[in-house]
């Protein structure tokens, strides 16, 4: 039956059983070791990745879809005659949107609506968890695109890696630069600001980067005077994550949703990455 289906880059790093439960399409990015290509989420998942990376003599490198890879999945989820939401990782970090863009320009007659949801991974999975929501809830797709664009615009994500020196790697490391060269102690705190890692905070120890991720929730929370939206992501650290998502519960509207920071992020963020992604409903 026609309705609004979703197609998602692998950036959204979606755990299989919900992609499955709601007939998500995703569209895989590749990790790149030496001459091995391994397709995202088919070929390598997450806890088989931050394995190998922590091995590896060599960074990894990433690859993006082709249009024609969205090509077939749009055609896929418009099969039915649904209109079709699909997610991307900001713009300003790959070149994934460009593509979906791409797609959509060469299939006129479907009705695609490509959205740079300017984050990533947590951010990212927050955006498109909202969207499946709203239209779950019976919405018509112009609701689903407006929560869409009203989560964007109230989303904050905030996280913290134990080094830069993958995202300098990488080449995503955007305004953060500027901590490069920082006294070794310092841990930075890092969000994404308009589809860009920015500088947040620097703090001496791991354990204040996780209080100063959660101080953010809280204190937004707190002068709100109503809970949050809460998606937390880990690269590897998934009992500091559960600490969090404790910590956090009571400020949270619904148990926080936690998932694994896939190989895609992982390749520029590094092992070890913990963060949060969050809004606050309208009133």
């Amino acid at each position: 039956m026609a309705g609004i289906r979703f197609v998602a880059d692998s950036t959204a790093d979606l755990a299989p059983h919900y992609a499955q439960e709601h007939r998500v399409i995703t569209v895989p990015l590749k990790v790149i070791f030496g001459d091995e290509v391994l397709v995202d989420g088919v070929d390598i998942d997450a806890k088989a990745f931050y394995d190998r990376m922590r091995t590896a003599t060599k960074n990894p490198t990433t690859s993006q879809p082709s249009p024609a890879e969205f090509e077939a999945a749009f055609r896929e989820a418009a099969a039915d005659g649904s209109s079709v939401v699909c997610t991307c990782i900001s713009a300003e970090m790959s070149g994934t949107y460009g593509a979906a863009v791409t797609a959509r320009e060469s299939l006129p007659d479907l009705d695609i609506h490509v959205i740079d949801t300017r984050s990533v991974s947590i951010g990212h999975s927050g955006v498109l968890r909202a969207a499946i929501d709203t239209a779950e809830a019976g919405a018509p797709l112009h609701d689903v695109l407006q929560t869409v664009e009203e989560v964007m615009r109230r989303q904050r994500t905030i996280f913290s890696v134990e080094t830069l020196e993958y995202l300098r790697r990488g080449g995503r490391i955007g305004g953060a630069r500027a901590l490069l060269g920082s006294v070794l102690n310092i841990k930075p705190v890092l969000q994404i600001l308009d589809g860009r890692i920015e500088p947040f905070d620097r703090v001496r120890t791991y354990a204040r980067a996780l209080d100063r991720i959660c101080d953010e929730v809280i204190s937004a929370t707190g002068e709100a005077g109503r809970p949050a939206r809460v998606v937390l992501g880990h690269g590897d650290k998934l009992e500091d994550c559960r600490m969090i998502a404790r910590r956090l519960a009571p400020h949270c509207d619904g148990e926080p949703d936690i998932i694994d920071i896939g190989p895609i992020v992982g390749c520029h963020a590094g092992p070890g990455t913990i963060g949060v992604s969050f809004y606050l409903p309208p009133r």
